[in-house]
């Protein structure tokens, strides 16, 4: 099971991210799906949807790598990296055309074959830096 499930988690960045098919979003996430992140909770598939249609957005060539994988019982943590080009604006930032390298943690419950609950912890700080909204120390 927990293959399976490594599995399931691994299509989030793989076909969604960096594929950009937003149909999977509808094969792999609950009708109840809560995506837990550091700027708010989203619910559902339509939260889901937005959430990666905002990504797709500000970062339309993003790629997103996954680097490590834990599973156990029913949650898996992933560890990933995520590349890309800032051409669209992304939470208010209009286009800035910097490119971004940034990493991050999600853990993610499934049952029945279905990402219920994840738990997201993107480096934002870095990503906004990158972009410009942020300035970097020194």
């Amino acid at each position: 099971m927990s293959e399976q499930n490594k599995m399931i988690a691994r299509r989030i960045f793989e076909e969604i991210e960096t594929a950009g098919d937003m149909s999977v979003i509808d094969e792999i996430f609950a009708r109840d799906f809560v995506n837990h992140l550091p700027f708010g909770d989203m619910h559902g598939l339509d939260g889901a949807k937005q959430f990666f249609q905002m990504l797709r957005i500000g970062f339309p060539d993003m790629t997103s790598t996954v680097k490590m994988q834990l599973a156990e019982g029913d949650m898996v943590a992933t560890r990933w990296v995520s590349r890309g080009t800032h051409t669209g604006e992304f939470q208010g930032v209009p286009p800035t055309g910097n490119t971004i390298e940034i990493t991050g943690i999600a853990i993610s419950r499934i049952a029945n074959g279905r990402i219920v609950e994840q738990w997201g912890n993107p480096d934002l700080l870095t990503m906004m830096q990158q972009i410009g909204a942020v300035r970097q120390p020194g």
